[in-house]
């Protein structure tokens, strides 16, 4: 698949890789400044079992967001493949995939 295809609205497949990567060092970044701030805070092990699932929560949203993204450009790579190779029936979501797609979709949307 060429990294210049567009997706939708102007967006390439280039542009969502570099989003993708762009998420996972702004994420990095955070996350350390996040847990230098809270070091201070945690004096004792009642604390740190207070502020680490905290953290490990928005480990996991941040993770999830990229899954999507990467979900995403799998499925429109499995339809280029599909209609170069002329076979269109071999793409197909089943109904569960799909579900699963918006159910997955739909956390985000309320997490964020």
């Amino acid at each position: 698949m060429a990294l210049d295809k567009e997706l939708f609205n102007g967006k390439t497949v280039s542009n969502v890789l570099e989003e993708i990567y762009n998420n996972s060092k702004k994420k990095d970044k955070q996350i350390n400044a996040l847990i230098g701030e809270l070091k201070p805070l945690i004096e004792n092990i009642g604390d740190a079992t207070l502020v680490v699932p905290m953290i490990a929560n928005y480990l996991e949203i941040g993770v999830k967001n990229d899954e999507m993204l990467v979900k995403m450009l799998t499925i429109v790579q499995r339809m280029d493949n599909a209609r170069t190779s002329g076979d269109t029936a071999g793409f197909e979501l089943g109904a569960e995939e799909l579900a699963q797609i918006l159910e997955q979709a739909n956390a985000l949307g309320e997490q964020k």
